[in-house]
């Protein structure tokens, strides 16, 4: 029996970005330096897969330092830590490697660099986000103010107008941001942004080309996890960008057929944590049901690469 045709339209970029595989391959790195196990604070990526794999291989994960051992390593996970928590490792003496991504880190900078100069601050993110409470963590309490819509910046309550700064979560929506941003430029005029925007690059890369290959199809599937922001941003860019049906799936298990009944043409994308053995599962079970052909949607190259920490390319 033939396969209905189907186009699959597969997202350049996607998937893993340069601080996740930078995370990854620092776990993978601790473990072949001090063997295992290795204690991980948090997930170090939001990918299960990845967790997963990891854990087999003797890291293990926890949701807090007090559940550590002080005669073990701890990493940090990619979406950065409280100022309080590397304090405490030190306070006990613990060996412990910071995963945090660079671009995660300019903005603890950056929030510090104001605060320094007087400024209050206030945070474009999502309340409880590991990467919030990091940034808001390099601080004392009441410093940084949370807002996560244009209708927070209405009730938000600041020290002094004249002296306020902003800085954002790395893996929020580029339009929802810049909605956020104007309603605060309009409220505080004074208010300072950061030299170079806070979303990274991985982010926008992946909401433009989603942008760019919404349009085109009957459906669209991201892979990441539920608890993934940059994920979640992904299936959302898609819905407005004029795709009917924008879902997130983990693997291809998850992958409601039924929902797709009739479709000729299908998006395939990725956030920043999935591996891309995952994009591949899902194309496969495509493949099984239809006859597939694959069209690359580019709308940028990239080539970021940070270095591990020089802890761990040092002899042990």
């Amino acid at each position: 029996m033939s396969k209905p045709p189907l186009t699959l339209y597969l997202a350049a970029p996607r998937g893993f970005c340069a601080g996740v595989d930078r995370a990854i391959k620092i776990v993978e790195m601790a473990l072949e330096k001090w063997g295992a196990p290795v204690y991980v604070r948090h997930e170090i990526v939001h990918n299960k897969f990845v967790v997963d794999g990891l854990r087999d291989k003797g890291a293990v994960f926890v949701e807090e330092l007090d559940q550590c051992p002080d005669d073990r390593p701890v990493i940090f996970s990619a979406h950065g830590v409280p100022k309080a928590v590397p304090a405490a490792a030190a306070k006990r003496q613990m060996i412990y490697v910071d995963a945090t991504c660079p671009l995660v880190s300019k903005v603890h900078i950056e929030a510090q660099r104001h605060a320094d100069n007087g400024l209050q601050m206030i945070m474009i993110g999502h309340a409880g986000h590991p990467e919030t409470v990091g940034t808001m963590g390099q601080l004392p309490e009441g410093e940084v103010l949370l807002v996560e819509t244009v209708e927070d910046v209405a009730a938000v309550q600041v020290r002094d107008p004249a002296k306020l700064a902003f800085v954002t979560q790395t893996t929020l929506s580029v339009d929802d941001t810049a909605d956020i941003v104007a309603a605060l430029q309009a409220r505080f005029p004074a208010i300072v942004g950061p030299h170079k925007e806070d979303i990274c690059y991985a982010t926008t890369n992946r909401q433009e080309a989603v942008k760019a290959m919404a349009p085109k199809c009957d459906a669209m599937l991201v892979v990441g996890a539920p608890n993934s922001s940059n994920s979640k941003r992904l299936v959302e860019v898609g819905a407005r960008a004029g795709c009917n049906y924008a879902q997130l799936v983990q693997r291809a298990t998850d992958i409601d057929w039924r929902a797709l009944d009739g479709i000729t043409s299908m998006g395939i994308t990725a956030g920043a944590s999935a591996p891309e053995v995952l994009i591949n599962e899902v194309i496969g079970a495509f493949r099984a049901r239809f006859d597939v052909t694959v069209e690359q949607v580019v709308t940028a190259e990239e080539n970021v690469e940070f270095k591990v920490p020089r802890v761990l390319r040092e002899p042990a």
